[in-house]
């Protein structure tokens, strides 16, 4: 009798680099599960779904002492066959769970075989976000039934998880329990379960389904943004956004909390009217990438504390006074359809924890999205908003607050703002010695001083001036000594610029006449009221960022502009305008919709999800409302870009006009100074 002795083969996996020696003959998906290689696998090896597709790299490895030869893997199978047949196979590709190991090889996983795909996000840090899914597709074959061994379908069926995918199932509803027979028939008994946090069973498809997708949604005060985004592999397959229906009962935060104060079941029609919006977007961004709702799997909502309240159905009432006192400040997890959300009765909204007052699970979003937690420099993020919400500090502290801008810095409550659209102004430059402008348009790459701009502008029209547009006109105006440090335009200018234009007892700037183009150009200027607006918002801005500076004790390092708007803007202009605090421009980055990135981070990453959870309770949370040095901060921020605060790196790089009083430069002959009050010094003078 003659005994066999069992050889093993090493086999090393790109490009974790993980390797181990297995007995020849073992499957190839058995030897990567083994020692923890990231393959993917729906089918459960029975070659049905192809995602753990691999390549055999050929060769000597002499850093590895071995050959990798193509004898060294087994030869095409039949299972192979039959899905190249199907579905199409690369000529480089193999199925792992369909060969075996016949002696030394490096195998590579592809990109799209890894089950935890890395997903760039192009933001402040370029990080990568892994995908540690909440949802699980999982195919199983369920036994029949057999009056031998009785036994109920949803039993078997979640005997055949366990056995097929070690998956202990504890939960299932009624809902799919009284669908699973039907479900289980229609082919065969080969289903595919949708499992969540690998416990609950929240969908069943009959035959194998890989489609799996869900929606991260960023509520805020003006618009809404939705993202559908494949689960699998954490792509945005389409995303679709809308103003706030909300804004009808007011424009900022606390007008809404007041119609619910003053209007008996005015919360119920703020609550009916953004979920009745929410499903309209959720039919509309499903339709567009022709998805089925029914592979809609798991929702996140992000959005301040008054949108997350209404939402969910809470009274925000408590949000209009001090304490300002939340229902509840942890994350929230529910069935979509308690909150009227359409969609498989048996899929989840999960909302993320809320900070504390006016600082919600947006700002939490943020955070999970532009790390300050992570990094040794001092971080300012400043999410731009209708309410805007800061955060400041590093990986040893983190202190929060927000700060009421209202809408004016995204062009609303502006004589000729506009949201930003094609047509909008939103980049602009003024001459010093003419006092006359140039800017751009959106939807055109021409300024408006260029060969072609009046072409490309006669089908867009000039319509109007959107958020970045005013900040930058404001700031323009300032540096050509149209306005001074306080704000007001400079009634003098009138005699040199046809620009300079009375209105009543103060001055507006004519930035476009609005003619010579289509019937849809109209004039735009900005007047004293314009400028005001945008004083009041941004004083409010860098009065809640300097209350947290004072509190850290410490200056800021880096600043992070976050928001759709805060996007777009020149943040050298957010700058002289003192919209941000004095800090090196290299040092200020655009994180762009940061609370949505975060709301997709949480849609795709369990492990984040409780990180976050863990975080929210450590930071400090400074109430605007109640600290005694907030007006003095808001008066002081007032001036452009500040009546005392030092921009000594802004005046590295800008040469920022000499201070001058209102009575110096802007009372006319009469003594009435351009904001329409009459001057102390001219009055002091004339007696």
């Amino acid at each position: 009798m003659t005994s066999t002795i069992s050889k093993d083969a090493m086999v090393i996996f790109t490009p974790s680099g993980k390797r181990g020696k297995f007995a020849v003959g073992t499957p190839l998906l058995q030897a990567a599960r083994k020692i923890g290689v990231d393959i993917d696998s729906l089918c459960g090896g029975r070659g049905i779904c192809g995602r753990c597709q691999v390549s055999q790299t050929i060769g000597d490895f002499p850093k590895y002492n071995i050959k990798s030869t193509f004898e060294n893997l087994s030869p095409f199978g039949s299972k192979e066959e039959e899905y190249k047949q199907r579905r199409g196979l690369k000529l480089d590709r193999r199925l792992s769970c369909s060969c075996v190991v016949n002696g030394d090889m490096v195998i590579d996983v592809p990109e799209e075989s890894q089950l935890h795909k890395q997903v760039i996000r192009k933001s402040a840090e370029d990080r990568d976000i892994k995908i540690d899914p909440i949802i699980s597709l999982y195919y199983i074959e369920v036994d029949k039934p057999d009056m031998h061994k009785p036994s109920g379908d949803t039993q078997r069926v979640i005997k055949a998880i366990k056995e097929q995918w070690n998956i202990d199932i504890d939960k299932i509803s009624i809902n799919l329990i009284s669908k699973i027979q039907k479900i289980l028939r229609k082919d065969d008994f080969k289903i595919t379960v949708g499992v969540r946090l690998n416990h609950e069973i929240i969908a069943i498809w009959a035959g194998l389904n890989d489609q799996s997708y869900g929606l991260a949604i960023d509520v805020g005060s003006t618009t809404i943004s939705m993202h559908l985004t494949n689960l699998t592999n954490g792509k945005i397959v389409n995303s679709v956004g809308a103003m706030n229906p909300q804004i009808r009962f007011g424009e900022d935060l606390m007008s809404r909390v007041s119609y619910s104060m003053m209007n008996e079941g005015g919360d119920m029609e703020m609550t009916n009217a953004v979920r009745q919006k929410l499903n309209e977007m959720v039919i509309q961004v499903a339709a567009e990438a022709n998805i089925d709702c029914d592979n809609i799997l798991e929702i996140v909502l992000v959005g301040n504390p008054v949108m997350h309240h209404l939402i969910l159905g809470i009274n925000p009432i408590e949000l209009g006074w001090a304490p300002f006192a939340l229902a509840t400040n942890d994350s929230v997890t529910i069935l979509a359809k308690d909150i009227g959300i359409l969609l498989n009765q048996d899929i989840y909204a999960y909302f993320l924890p809320c900070i504390a007052g006016h600082v919600g699970a947006d700002a939490s979003a943020v955070i999970l999205s532009t790390t300050p937690q992570y990094h040794d420099e001092l971080t300012l993020v400043i999410d731009i908003g209708t309410n805007a919400e800061i955060i400041f500090g590093n990986k040893d502290r983190l202190l929060a607050c927000s700060s009421p801008t209202g809408p004016a810095l995204e062009g609303a409550q502006i004589s000729s703002g506009q949201r930003a659209a094609v047509g909008a102004i939103e980049r602009i430059r003024i001459n010093k010695d003419t006092l006359e402008p140039r800017f751009a348009i959106i939807g055109c790459d021409k300024w408006s001083d260029e060969e072609g701009f009046s072409a490309i502008a006669k089908k867009t029209g000039v319509s109007g001036i959107c958020g970045s547009g005013i900040i930058e006109a404001v700031a323009e105006m300032f540096l050509s000594g149209i306005i001074n440090a306080d704000g007001v335009v400079n009634g003098k200018l009138a005699e040199k610029s046809n620009r300079i234009v009375k209105n009543g007892r103060v001055f507006d700037y004519i930035l476009h006449f609005g003619t010579g183009l289509d019937a849809g150009t109209v004039e735009i200027r900005i007047t004293q009221a314009d400028i005001r607006a945008i004083q009041l918002a941004k004083g409010a801005l860098w009065a809640g960022a300097q209350l947290l500076i004072e509190h850290m004790g410490k200056p800021v390092e880096r600043i992070i502009l976050a928001g759709a708007f805060g996007s777009h803007i020149d943040v050298k202009y957010a700058m002289i305008l003192g919209l941000i605090p004095d800090c090196p421009l290299d040092m200020v980055t655009s994180a762009g919709n940061a609370a949505g990135t975060g709301a997709l981070i949480a849609l795709l990453n369990k492990s984040l999800r409780a990180e976050i959870e863990c975080l929210v309770p450590r930071i400090e949370k400074i109430e605007t409302a109640i600290e005694s040095k907030f007006q003095e901060h808001f008066i002081g921020a007032m001036a452009i870009p500040h009546k005392v605060a030092k921009y000594e790196n802004l005046a590295k790089i800008v040469e920022l006009p000499t201070a001058k009083s209102i009575d110096d430069e802007n009372s006319d002959d009469t003594g009435i100074r351009a904001d329409g009050r009459r001057s102390r010094r001219r009055r002091k003078h004339n007696k």
